[in-house]
Parts: structure tokens; sequence; C-alpha cells
């Protein structure tokens, strides 16, 4: 500007007398245009900031552990949630500051009110599962009385693979809630068990074999073969391979556990080294209709698979179960606990050199698995939705869950530890009524159970137990390594003595001779005992020939 000025007006004269008031009329130019910018600018960033604070959720941490402080740090620049404090339960913190942010604690309902308002607390972030479980009854209560969110961080590692971690702090849910503490596994020692190896999955796209093909899949196997009779399903799993794991040797096999020259072809091509058998019709009801259908697949079908696992010279194959198989009151149930007792009283045979083979047999029992398909927790989800009722078969029915993740760390650790002829089980926890899961997942949609919707009992189908057994009072335990596993001691089954039984088995079942299947179930498992069901007949007859028990002709 001065040399504007001086170039217009150009008089010698002029210019010495005015030049030092146009030098420094310049420089109060240039310092108003900087400060305005300046300010300008402030005032842009704290409108900015003033709309995504507004939009934050301002939140406290429970807890003050390492893994509440590491959540704080990793939140430290969240454009979705401003962490305020931590929060713990007690008459005083001992600690008054944690990573530069107060720490509050509540001992009742009326301290959580006066914080949450005088904070301006919109939700509540859980660290770990352990912590919601602790305050399911107390805090959880609160938030939910007074409109509170209560959220759930990822792990590191989930965080980690799923990419921006904000992303992945979500609301609590009814499985974060049912669980227990997570059994620990050494999974370096489980991932040198498989590294370089081929692997066979049946039912690998069930809830179950799927998983299992996906921690497989991050261990270092050489192949991995995904077996399964349902077309859609295992064409998913494979679109899901391919994109989350493109190095991996995989390949997808359609195929039926009851069809003998399909495994066959299976075995004879790929060789697998370890076999997991996870292919099993697990409904009660449907399989109560339909028993001989669950004696092909669960019986025959696992039967067909272990003769191929030691005709092939597997190294192991760990057959998953269930706690159904445990005094069994339906034919589901009692077609797995004889699926145990074949694959266990042929893994003795080959022990004691009564049959060739080095192949060494593995069970795994557990409970419901949550989220399953076809389980209580989805249909539960879809009842809600559609504004119930919520079904519920009896009162006073109770049921021990797990997560599919867990119960397919479990089947790996059993492979891992198993010497052969063991059955595995593990610390359920607590058994959860399924009244009280209904009434939790509807509160946790925010309904009023009873009021928004109903819970409707139904009566117990056929079939059905009011609870879930892990061992059978005949047995006893002996412990492991990892304390929440132990080994079940049972009955032991000769398998010369059993072997003309399951010949029958298969003869009765694909003839669709349905009494005559039921009975010998019975024979060979004294403690079946049926419940809720037509064939409480066969028990209270014993062996006389059943001519008054009329079958539905669908139950095939």
């Amino acid at each position: 500007m001065a040399v504007a000025l001086w170039t217009f007006f150009p008089h010698p004269d002029w210019q010495h007398s005015q030049k030092v008031f146009f030098l420094l009329f310049d420089c109060m130019l240039t310092f108003i245009a900087m400060v305005v910018v300046r300010n300008l600018l402030i005032l842009v960033y704290e409108f900015m900031l003033s709309r995504i604070t507004k939009e934050n959720m301002r939140i406290l941490i429970y807890g003050i552990g390492d893994k509440s402080v590491s959540l704080k740090v990793r939140l430290l620049n969240s454009p979705h949630y401003k962490v305020v404090g931590f929060y713990i339960y007690g008459s005083k913190a001992s600690v008054r500051r944690v990573a530069d942010l107060p720490v509050y604690s509540f001992r009742d309902k009326d301290e959580f009110e006066k914080q949450i308002f005088n904070h301006r607390i919109q939700g509540i972030l859980f660290a770990a599962h352990e912590d919601t479980r602790e305050e399911e009854k107390r805090l959880l209560q609160y938030c939910k009385e007074y409109d509170i969110k209560t959220l759930i961080a990822p792990s590191i590692s989930e965080a980690d693979e799923k990419g921006v971690f904000h992303q992945w702090v979500r609301p609590i849910k009814i499985e974060d809630l049912l669980g227990r503490p997570e059994i620990n596994i050494d999974m370096d020692q489980v991932a040198g068990e498989f590294r370089g190896k081929v692997v066979l999955v049946t039912g690998a796209a069930g809830s179950i074999g799927s998983e299992l093909c996906r921690q497989l899949a991050q261990m270092g196997i050489r192949k991995l073969v995904m077996f399964d009779s349902a077309e859609t399903p295992l064409h998913n799993v494979r679109l899901e391979f391919e994109h989350n794991y493109p190095s991996l040797d995989f390949v997808p096999v359609i195929g039926d556990v009851r069809v003998n020259e399909r495994l066959r072809m299976v075995f004879e091509t790929y060789h697998p080294q370890i076999v997991f058998h996870a292919a099993a019709y697990k409904h009660v009801p449907l399989m109560e209709e339909n028993p001989c259908k669950a004696v092909l697949v669960n019986v025959i079908g696992s039967r067909q698979v272990a003769d191929m696992a030691v005709e092939y010279g597997a190294e192991k194959m760990v057959m998953v179960s269930t706690d159904k198989a445990v005094n069994p009151t339906n034919v589901m149930g009692a077609s797995k606990r004889l699926a145990e007792i074949y694959v266990q009283s042929l893994g003795w045979a080959i022990r004691e050199g009564k049959v060739k083979g080095h192949t060494r047999f593995i069970t795994t029992r557990f409970g419901n698995v949550l989220g399953s398909n076809g389980s209580v927790i989805p249909r539960f989800k879809e009842q809600i939705e559609n504004g119930g009722p919520v079904t519920v078969t009896h009162p006073d029915i109770i049921r021990f869950f797990m997560t599919i993740p867990e119960a397919c760390r479990l089947v790996m650790e059993a492979a891992t530890m198993g010497q052969g002829n063991e059955i595995f089980v593990f610390e359920m926890g607590e058994a959860v009524r399924i009244v009280d899961l209904a009434t939790r997942m509807i509160e946790l949609a925010g309904y009023r159970p009873g009021e928004d919707i109903q819970i409707e009992f139904t009566g117990l189908r056929p079939g059905e137990k009011l609870y879930e057994e892990v061992l059978s009072n005949g047995e006893n335990t002996i412990p492991t390594e990892n304390k929440k596993i132990k080994v079940a001691k049972v009955r032991r089954y000769e398998y010369a003595d059993i072997l003309p039984d399951y010949q029958e088995f298969e003869r009765l079942s694909r003839m669709v001779d349905i009494i005559d299947t039921v009975k010998l179930m019975k024979h060979v498992v004294p403690e079946f005992v049926s419940k809720n069901s037509e064939y409480e007949e066969l028990d209270e007859c014993g062996d006389r020939k059943i001519e008054t028990l009329h079958l539905n002709k669908s139950q095939i």
C-alpha cells in the first residue's frame, strides 16, 4: 500500500514530509488485517468444534483398571464420544484422578441420579464383558431407568481386525450378560497343533463348523476342506473366505455324511490329518418326529466319518457333542450319545490293538450356543421386533449358554490336549432361566415385559427337559491343566460288542423302521428315558412289541 501511495503522490517534498506517516499507516492496516483474519478463523473453529461437541456422547468409563485407561486413550480424539471421567462402585473413590480425568463413585440410585444430571452424562462405557455381568443387577438397571445408554468396547484384537475403533463401540447385547469369564487358551500352542496340516471340517456351513473354519484359517494350516450338505450356506461361507482369507488354500465340498461314497472321495482326494466332525441334526422337536433321520445323520454319519478317518490314517478326529447326550430324554440327545459311544469304543479298540490304525478320537460336550441358527435368541429377537408375544415353553425351564467363539475354542483346546478317547466338558457357569432371558431381551429392546410385549408359555415340547446336565450322575471327572476344562469318565463300551448294534441301526433307519430304531436306542443307551413324548410307552413296556403306538407317516 505504501508503494502505491508513493507512486500516486510523486512530489518530492510531499514524499519526504509524509514518508513516516504512510509507513506507519501501512503497518497498522496489515496488523488489523491479520487480527481480523485470525479472529475469524478462531470463530469458525469454535463454531465447528461446538457443533462436534454437541454431537459427541458424554460418557463415563466404568472401572479404573488398565483396560479402562487404555479405552480412554483410544477414545481421546473420537468424534463420537467425549470421555468425562471414570466410574466405580463404592463409598468413595480411593483415587481422585486417573489419566487426567476425575474418578466418580456411586453407592445407590440416588447418587447415580445426582452424578448423571450434574455432569450431563449420556452413556456408560464398559471395557470388559465381565463388568457388565457384575453390574447387571445394579448399574445397568439404573441406566435403564434413567435412559442412559450402556455401551461395551471390543477387545484390542477385535478393534484391530475391524479397523476404526469407534465404529465398534456398541450397545450392550443380551449375549454380553449371559456368558462367563472366558476360558483362557494358549492359542500359540493350539496353532502349533494344526500348522502345516490338512484339516477337514464336516458341517462347515453351520454355526459351529463355520467358526471352526474361521479360527483354523488363522493358524497356518496347509489346506482346509469344508464339507457340508447345505448348498447356499456353504456358498456364503466360500464368499466370506475368498474375501477375508485370500491366501488360504481351502476347498468347499458339497456332500452328506450319510453317503459313504462321497466321504471316501473326500478322504481319498485330500487325506486330512485332522478331522473336526460338526455335522449333525440338533433340533429336539424335529428329531423326535424324525428319529430315523436323527440316527442316519448323528449315529451312522458319525460312524462313517470315524471309520474313514481310521482307514485313511487321520491323526485325530474331534467330535462336537452336546449336553443333551447326558441322561437323554429325547431322540436327538440319545443319537449324540450313541455317536460318542461309537467313536470312544473304536478309539479304545485301536489303542488295545484290536483294530488296526492310529487315529485318536476326542469328544467335546457343551450347552446351547448363543446366536446359532434356530436358537432361542434369534427367535426372541424376531418376536420382539414383530411386537410379541415372546413364547417360552415353561416358566421354570433353564439352560446353559456359551458363545460360538468360546465353544470353538474349547473344541480347539480339546484337539490339542486330547490324547484319545476323552470326553471334554467345562464349567458352564450359572444356568439361565429362559423366561428371565426373554425378560432381559425385551428390556434391552426398550420395552416393558408384560405391558408392551407379552410373554406366553406354550408348554414343553416332545422330548424337552426342564434342565440340561453337563455330566451324568454316574460320571465323575478328572481335572486338566485348564481349571475350566475337565474330562468326563463315562461307562466304557467294547467295540466288538456294540458293532452289531450299529450295523442294525443302519439297517433299521434306512428302512425307516421307527419303533425298532427307537427301541434299539434305548437298549444301547439304557439311561435314555423319554419325556413328554409318545416314545414313553416304549419305556413302560420294556422289550414287548408295541402295536398301539401310531406314528405319523411323515416321521422318517
